[in-house]
């Protein structure tokens, strides 16, 4: 098996974890994975009542998300399953997929918050529709802000009690999750959390 990062062969061997299944088989080498900076960044805000980000966004993570986005590398999913396991593996919880716009994930032919809880075997709940073809990425951070609504909720929400979980792939002003999160909360849920991949670390 060889790095999905850097093509170099794999040279772990099987150990009694592997046997047990307490070991999971890695896509990434040491040297490659060592370069994603684990921040565990965690934020409490009103609408939104949390956010957890797993990564910085470096330069690493900018080229990983380059390729596994922009270059439809969705093996690429299968780095981050682990730590996405490890912070959403949690069945009280319900995990909601920021979504494309459905022109834009034809265009890209996959999801990629879809193939990230795929590959990590987070159930999820597609809940939400997004409104618009704009990317956040190509706006401004004032035009992010002025943003009116981006999503609309596609679905009944059953169990408004239950603690909603939105994933994203990388957390920058925010805008994007604050606006799914008011979709949630204008149909009755109470508590509204998210997760994303990754976020920028700015010096204060």
């Amino acid at each position: 098996m060889t790095c999905l990062l850097c093509d170099k062969t794999l040279h772990d061997q099987p150990t009694w974890q592997h046997f047990l299944g307490i070991q999971k088989d890695a896509f990434a080498c040491s040297i490659c994975f060592e370069k994603f900076e684990r921040i565990d960044r965690v934020i409490e805000g009103d609408v939104l009542d949390s956010v957890d980000s797993l990564y910085a966004y470096n330069e690493a993570a900018r080229e990983y998300l380059h390729q596994f986005k922009f270059m439809q590398d969705v093996a690429l999913a299968q780095i981050f399953a682990p730590s996405l396991r490890s912070v959403l593996n949690d069945s009280k919880k319900i995990v909601v997929p920021i979504p494309m716009h459905p022109i834009n994930k034809r265009k890209r032919t996959f999801s990629q918050v879809d193939a990230l809880l795929e590959a990590a075997k987070i159930p999820y709940q597609s809940l939400l529709e997004k409104t618009t073809e704009s990317v956040m990425g190509e706006k401004s951070r004032s035009e992010r802000l002025a943003m009116t609504e981006l999503f609309r909720v596609t679905a009944d929400i059953q169990r408004n009690e239950a603690v909603y979980v939105l994933v994203d792939d990388i957390y920058t002003t925010g805008t994007t999750l604050r606006h799914a999160a008011e979709a949630l909360k204008q149909r009755g849920v109470q508590r509204v959390e998210a997760v994303t991949l990754f976020r920028p670390i700015r010096e204060k």
